[in-house]
């Protein structure tokens, strides 16, 4: 351990590691760089602090790790291992010097996290910890919550970096102007929690939103917990049209509002999690 951190030390800084790969950002890869060391390490520490086990038998997977900021500060945290997995071919050229500095607990792997399956690259307990690509951070996250309905322990945390508008929405509360279908399917899987905002000004380049990292711990289910599908698709009809009332909006499961009590007045944005996951529990 203490040779990986001390071969991390003696590494260019990420400015020269972009300069000298031609690893200038690109927005159609949603690409916004964290080179300020001192936030990615709080990242780290905050993602540690909510952990509940041992952290160094943790294996972290970044996603998009471009010149390896986060990258460096989860390799100095004590982890087991980072498994990182990058689109970008330029990224992963630049990230060369630094998983021979990781001396073998740094595995890149070039390819789409969009497209693979990540619990398939390292062996549990395995946690992801990332700055997402912009253009990609929701559909990403719905697949893996999608995962944790099937296994809670496919991760044992995410901490991930969200436009802070989408933070909130993952966050919001019943009544809120967020609240909505990806309020129902993260609370319903996982707790969750903002633990960290973060300024237009501290990414390379400076995108035009602020951003926010949530912290999700997954939640054990029921044994008749129903398909994640079923919920998707409940919640996505209700706020689909969100300012209709439910006698409306999910007027093809209407024939559950009586058993379960649901005023079929109320829209999608007073429903409770609770109450969506009552509705698809009925219909499954």
């Amino acid at each position: 351990m203490k040779k990986r951190f001390e071969a991390i030390d003696r590494l260019a800084p990420l400015r020269q590691v972009i300069l000298e790969y031609g690893l200038s950002a690109q927005k159609s890869l949603g690409q916004n760089f964290l080179l300020d060391m001192n936030v990615t390490d709080k990242i780290v520490r905050e993602a540690e602090l909510r952990c509940q086990c041992n952290w160094s038998e943790l294996t972290a997977i970044e996603i998009g790790p471009g010149p390896g900021g986060l990258t460096r500060s989860l390799l100095r945290s004590g982890l087991k291992q980072v498994c990182a997995i990058e689109f970008d071919k330029r990224a992963v050229h630049a990230l060369e010097p630094l998983v021979d500095a990781a001396h073998g607990d740094l595995d890149i792997v070039h390819n789409d996290a969009m497209q693979c399956d990540l619990s398939v690259f390292v062996d549990s307990p395995r946690i992801i910890v990332a700055n997402l690509p912009y253009n990609i951070a929701t559909p990403l996250l719905v697949n893996w919550l999608r995962q944790i309905r099937n296994d809670y322990t496919v991760y044992h945390s995410m901490s991930l970096m969200f436009q802070k508008e989408v933070a909130e929405r993952i966050c919001a509360q019943v009544g809120q102007k967020a609240y909505g279908r990806l309020s129902v399917l993260a609370q319903w899987l996982c707790d969750v929690e903002i633990m960290y905002h973060l300024p237009a000004s501290a990414f390379t380049p400076a995108p035009k939103v602020d951003s926010a990292v949530v912290h999700f711990t997954p939640k054990i289910l029921s044994g008749d917990a129903p398909l994640f599908e079923v919920v998707e698709r409940v919640s996505a009809a209700a706020f689909g049209q969100r300012r209709k009332m439910i006698r409306s909006s999910l007027r093809d499961y209407a024939d559950c509002f009586d058993s379960l009590g649901l005023e079929p007045t109320k829209r999608a944005e007073n429903l409770s999690v609770e109450a969506f996951i009552s509705i698809a529990s009925c219909v499954d």
